[in-house]
């Protein structure tokens, strides 16, 4: 049985949008697949012993990788460690950039109680399980919105060169109308499995 693991972005939750969406349409439009929401908290490298322990327990049965901003991140880190394929949404490239200012404050989940407080050692975390320059570039699909006022899809389009792209005029942080690409991702994912890479 495969299954998809969907990745949510920073201070987000299984309970985001997005992740929803996919739950639902899958459970109703392609219920022989198994869907998975990891819960991440911001802490780079406790996520980072979760999600490999996530791809060890799922192992051998294939895994399909989706993964929003901050989920598109860590979406790369493992496809690329475990050579899995990756549809990556509004994905953040270098999220260190950005971690400064929410260092030494308390932040709070978006859908949770949970709260969380950054320190300088987070951004070496990060920083760590970075990937980039990608080499696995037939793994990836990368979605991007122009119109994404939170992260420069420039940085993405760039990043990914070589890698199956779409690129969508307009839209916001969330890609806009994100379902209606669904069966276009199941059958990458699909298109993936038929024509296995190298290790």
């Amino acid at each position: 049985m495969a299954c998809v693991v969907y990745l949510h972005g920073f201070l987000s939750s299984p309970l985001s949008h997005k992740a929803q969406v996919v739950k639902q349409w899958l459970a109703q439009q392609r219920p022989e697949i198994r869907f998975i929401c990891p819960h991440l908290t911001p802490y780079p490298a406790h996520t980072a012993d979760e999600l490999k322990a996530l791809m060890e327990f799922l192992q051998p049965e294939p895994i399909w990788l989706m993964g929003s901003s901050l989920g598109g991140y860590w979406a790369t880190w493992l496809a690329e460690q475990y050579n899995r394929p990756a549809v990556l949404i509004n994905p953040s490239v270098a999220p260190w950039q950005f971690m400064p200012e929410f260092l030494g404050i308390d932040l709070k989940s978006y859908h949770t109680d949970d709260s969380y407080r950054l320190t300088a050692a987070h951004i070496d975390e990060i920083k760590a399980v970075d990937v980039t320059p990608i080499t696995r570039h037939d793994n990836f699909w990368l979605m991007v919105q122009t119109g994404d006022e939170t992260l420069d899809y420039r940085q993405a389009v760039n990043a990914y060169q070589g890698c199956q792209q779409l690129v969508e005029s307009g839209g916001d942080h969330s890609f806009v109308d994100f379902e209606r690409h669904l069966p276009d991702v199941i059958e990458f994912f699909q298109a993936f499995e038929a024509n296995p890479r190298a290790e």
